[in-house]
């Protein structure tokens, strides 16, 4: 059957179609771009330094439909001239009738017990209503609407357009010129663009800064629920960053922090930070960001075994203590986690809870430590970090996956000099509240 319809593919439209190039990178833009911009319109694809897709028509009428390879294709001709091909399981698996779909829950009840992979259609025509009607052996049947067919379109076009819509995968790479995008706390409350606006760029730039919160605790609990909820940690639902008397975590002294990711001994980090200044310390106490998607790039082009190996060995963590209950965590993570296609998609580096336990041959540890050595020289060369001191009432929101964080030391008083409140979100709910609010602010426009 498959090969039918690569056959059928190259002899048609669909061929060019599938083939064109998804992914252009803006023509005149260098990857480190200066000035970074909240006016833009996030829910249109703006000048980045990232690949963005091509247009793709959505709304085209169907022209007419046809079946193929003995009824085990379903190859829709659309009016704009391209061609759709369907496979016929995947129709079946995907039948929108009340027997096969719950649309209360947008959940399917089809069993796939139930399915044949074998399957062929019976009959298929066009109604006069735009929608492909199908027979299936058993007599049941199934209508599709044309948008729904042609949002979901196997083409490779199409393919990445839904993608990149679900998932917001287009990124804006920084080094030391960033542009720290700034928002207000209340506009991001109150007003549902502009939170959008807030968790787009959070998305694609990995760091906001909202001004203008109350020098208060609980500024973040506010933010939690605009997103829906915050991560609950062994530190607590937030967690307070001053120095203590014997601090159950380096980030409670006032020591110089190095560049880390949080919670790595986690099998599944954290993957947005929160840190809200409430009093800060008027000599040393900066903060330094990196975007390490960028410097993993880097790495990867000028040393391509050093990326290999962070890439592939996994690392021992550790944390034990008392907080908001006793804890005693240990975890494996690969120093940069990669997808499919070799991209880093996340960043598992914290210098503190690495663990004295390295689980790899004797004659691969040295090799581990330069790669890691080389990776952390890159973090902090000049050009790559970014660093600020923030005042009281400010709330930092970053990328933990992406971003490395750090601090400069400071000098300890008879009293608490630098106060930070902090807590964690994760991606699911910050792109849950994400896709809702661009659905509230696309409607309005």
């Amino acid at each position: 059957m498959w090969t039918a319809m690569a056959k059928y593919l190259l002899r048609t439209k669909v061929h060019r179609d599938c083939l064109r190039t998804l992914l252009q990178a803006q023509k005149g833009k260098s990857i480190d771009q200066k000035h970074f911009s909240l006016s833009w319109r996030p829910w249109q694809h703006s000048t980045g330094t990232a690949p963005a897709v091509q247009a793709f028509n959505t709304s085209a009428p169907i022209q007419k439909v046809e079946a193929l390879d003995k009824n085990q294709l379903v190859c829709v001709h659309w009016e704009d001239g391209c061609q759709s091909v369907y496979p016929s399981v995947w129709l079946r698996d995907n039948c929108q009738c009340p027997d096969c779909f719950l649309h209360s829950a947008k959940a399917r009840k089809l069993l796939l017990e139930n399915l044949d992979v074998d399957i062929e259609t019976k009959a298929v025509t066009l109604t006069e209503q735009n929608k492909v009607y199908i027979i299936w052996p058993d007599n049941h049947t199934s209508e599709f609407e044309a948008e729904w067919l042609k949002k979901r379109c196997f083409s490779e076009q199409a393919r990445a357009k839904i993608q990149e819509e679900l998932f917001l995968s287009e990124r804006q790479y920084w080094g030391s010129d960033l542009q720290l995008p700034t928002m207000t706390f209340d506009e991001v409350l109150d007003c549902d663009e502009s939170a959008y606006k807030w968790l787009v760029t959070l998305k694609k730039v990995g760091i906001v800064l909202l001004t203008g919160a109350a020098t208060e605790q609980g500024e973040l609990l506010k933010l939690g629920q605009r997103i829906g909820f915050l991560r609950l940690t062994f530190y607590g639902p937030t967690w307070q960053v001053q120095d203590k008397m014997d601090a159950n975590n380096v980030a409670y002294t006032t020591e110089k922090l190095s560049f880390h990711t949080d919670y790595p001994v986690l099998h599944h980090p954290p993957g947005i930070q929160f840190l809200h200044c409430i009093k800060q310390t008027p000599t040393g106490g900066e903060s330094e960001v990196v975007d390490g998607f960028h410097v993993a790039h880097k790495l990867k082009e000028q040393n391509p075994q050093a990326f290999q190996i962070l890439t592939s060995t996994l690392v021992d963590f550790t944390d034990t203590g008392a907080d908001y209950c006793d804890f005693s965590m240990q975890g494996k993570q690969r120093i940069l986690d990669t997808d499919g296609k070799g991209q880093v998609v996340r960043i598992n580096l914290n210098n503190a809870t690495r663990d004295t336990i390295l689980d790899i041959p004797a004659e691969k540890v040295k090799p581990f430590y330069a790669s890691l050595k080389d990776f952390v020289n890159l973090l902090n060369s000049e050009e790559n970090k970014y660093t600020y001191k923030m005042k009281p009432g400010e709330i930092v929101v970053f990328d933990n996956w992406r971003l490395l964080h750090g601090r400069q030391s400071y000098r300890a008083g008879t009293e608490v000099s630098r106060h930070l409140e902090g807590a964690y979100g994760d991606w699911d709910v910050v792109m849950s509240r994400l896709r809702i609010l661009q659905k509230n602010v696309l409607e309005k426009m």
